[in-house]
Formats: C-alpha cells, structure tokens, sequence
C-alpha cells in the first residue's frame, strides 16, 4: 500500500511538472495568436461609402462636419464600426464632370457603396435630359462593375424650363434606378424643400439646422445597403 501510495504521489508531481511547462510553453503562443487577432482587426481595411456629389452634398457655405454628407460618416463611425465616408463632392460639379471622374474615384478609394447625388447644375442650367441621364448612367455602371452597390440620388428644379423639361429631368432618376435596378432617393431635399428658412440667402443650399434632416432622408436608403 505504502509503495503504490508513492508512486502515486511521484505521478502526480510529474503531471504537476507537465502542466506547469505545458503552460509556460503555450501560454505565449496563446497570447501572441490574440495579439495577431486583435491587430488584424485594426488594420483591416474600412469598408468605405464614397459620394459622389455637387454643392448641396459639399456642404457650400458651411463648415465641412455640418454637411449632411459629414453627419452620416460621423452616423457610420457608430452604427456600423469598420466603415467610413469618402466625401468626393464639387461645388458647381455636373453629371459630365462625375462621370469624368468616377474611375479615378473608384480606384483610389474602392468603395463598397457609391452614393450619386448628382445633376442640380445640369438642370439648373437647362443642359439636355438625355446627356444628364448618360452620365449618370455611366457612373452606375462603372459604380457596380467596380462591385460596389449603388445610391442614386435625385433632385427636383424650378419649373424655368417649361414642365417637359421639369418633368423629364425628374424622371431621368426614376427611370435608371429601374432599369440599373439601384435603390433611388427621388428627391434629396424633400424633407426641407417646402421652408424658405431652411435655405441659406441663395435659396438654394441648406443651412447647416437643415443637415440632419437631408441626413435622416438619406440614410433611409442608405442604411439598408451598409449590412
């Protein structure tokens, strides 16, 4: 009894020796396959939503973070870790100069989603509906060809052109987010558009209290393409 008693003992105390190496040995390499983990997790790449847009997304006459185009990135930041807001708008840009430029966009940012808010200067200047309508096309299509899904904005103009043009420069939205099949915001400014005092003196470009409504429009549409 006394002899396997001690031996007994002796096993014990070299499983003791085994576990305590065992643990010496493989607790750093657990600790640095956590350390790789976790830096993986902060290097990864963001997942970015690039806007491609003229004034009324560049924030014209107020500071850039109280841009509705800002206020969604800082939205993001929170709501969906691991994406960003590329904010590639123009002041005065038309349809011509987004689809000029789209290319060199996707390539420097890679966007997983494309926001198109573009054509207020082409009717704003009585520019012709089918040009507008190609080059927004053309920006959808190199937006999905890159992989990325696409948001395309739409605007609404006085009537200074007759209700043809009025009416067909809306419908140029309508008819590509169908035929694109893309999901469509119909009208950027809807939800402010009808309040003289949510215009700066232009009557044109919001002010900076009317952000946060243009940014709760847009992120209803917005939002559903981030998941």
């Amino acid at each position: 009894m006394h002899s396997s008693y001690a031996g007994a003992r002796r096993g014990n105390q070299w499983t003791f020796v085994l576990l305590l190496v065992a643990t010496f040995l493989f607790a750093p390499l657990h600790a640095m396959a956590q350390a790789k983990a976790q830096a993986a997790t902060r290097t990864a790449p963001a997942r970015t939503v690039l806007v491609m847009g003229d004034s009324l997304s560049a924030a014209y006459g107020l500071s850039a973070p109280q841009g509705w185009v800002a206020l969604t990135g800082a939205r993001i930041a929170t709501s969906h870790p691991g994406w960003r807001v590329v904010n590639a708008s123009i002041s005065g840009e038309t349809t011509a100069g987004g689809a000029a430029r789209i290319a060199a966009q996707l390539k420097r940012v890679k966007p997983s989603v494309v926001v198109i808010a573009l054509g207020a200067n082409d009717g704003l200047r009585g520019l012709p509906l089918v040009q507008t309508r190609a080059n927004l096309d053309r920006m959808i299509v190199a937006s999905k060809a890159a992989g990325a899904r696409v948001l395309l904005v739409g605007m609404r103009i006085p009537p200074n052109y007759g209700r043809d043009y009025t009416q067909g420069f809306e419908a140029n939205y309508a008819a590509l987010a169908k035929r694109r099949s893309v999901p469509l915001v119909p009208f950027l400014l809807a939800p402010i558009a009808a309040d003289r005092a949510n215009f700066q003196y232009d009557n044109l470009h919001p002010v900076a209290a009317a952000q946060p409504k243009i940014r709760d429009h847009v992120w209803k549409a917005l939002d559903p393409l981030l998941r």
